[in-house]
């Protein structure tokens, strides 16, 4: 397990020791917690961002071509 010491401001310090105390968490686990929440929204916009650069949209859209044209069910219809 890494350490590291950082400088918060008081103003955010005092929010994230509020915030902390109402989920009756340590101000380490908060933190933790905030920067795990942080790094799997950077991670999974990258993984997003590569797979939408490998795709083929004409393959996509032959696909869904291919479909064969149904009813929707009721309640699944397109709003108009």
């Amino acid at each position: 397990m890494s350490q590291y010491a950082l400088r918060i401001p008081d103003s955010l310090a005092g929010y994230a020791k509020e915030l902390a105390r109402e989920d009756n968490v340590s101000l380490n686990q908060f933190i933790v917690v905030a920067l795990a929440e942080k790094v799997s929204a950077l991670k999974t916009a990258a993984f997003f961002q590569e797979r939408a650069a490998r795709a083929d949209q004409e393959k996509a859209l032959s696909i869904l071509d291919s479909v064969k044209k149904q009813v929707p069910i009721v309640g699944d219809e397109l709003p108009r």
